[in-house]
């Protein structure tokens, strides 16, 4: 009976569990962005050095990628800090 109130109260305390798996998902959604972003500038190279003509038109739509990737990267890092303040 007693292991059990011990066990009971040790997963009603789960602030410190908490904390480091926001920790780690906010990492997880940096390096993903991070990743995202430099795939995207890669290919967006790849393309101008192709097709020098369509530059424009490929910087534009890399620039609106990056800013989306970049949006649910903060996205997710204020869910993140919201889970650890609250």
């Amino acid at each position: 009976m007693e292991l059990l109130t011990i066990l009971l109260q040790a997963a009603t305390d789960l602030t410190p569990i908490a904390k480091m798996a926001a920790a780690l998902a906010a990492s997880i959604a940096t390096i993903g962005a991070s990743m995202g972003i430099g795939q995207i500038g890669r290919s967006a190279l790849e393309s101008i050095a192709r097709q020098p003509e369509a530059a424009g038109d490929i910087r534009s739509n890399m620039i609106v990628s990056a800013a989306l990737i970049e949006g649910v990267a903060f996205f997710a890092i204020v869910v993140c800090l919201l889970i650890v303040f609250m």
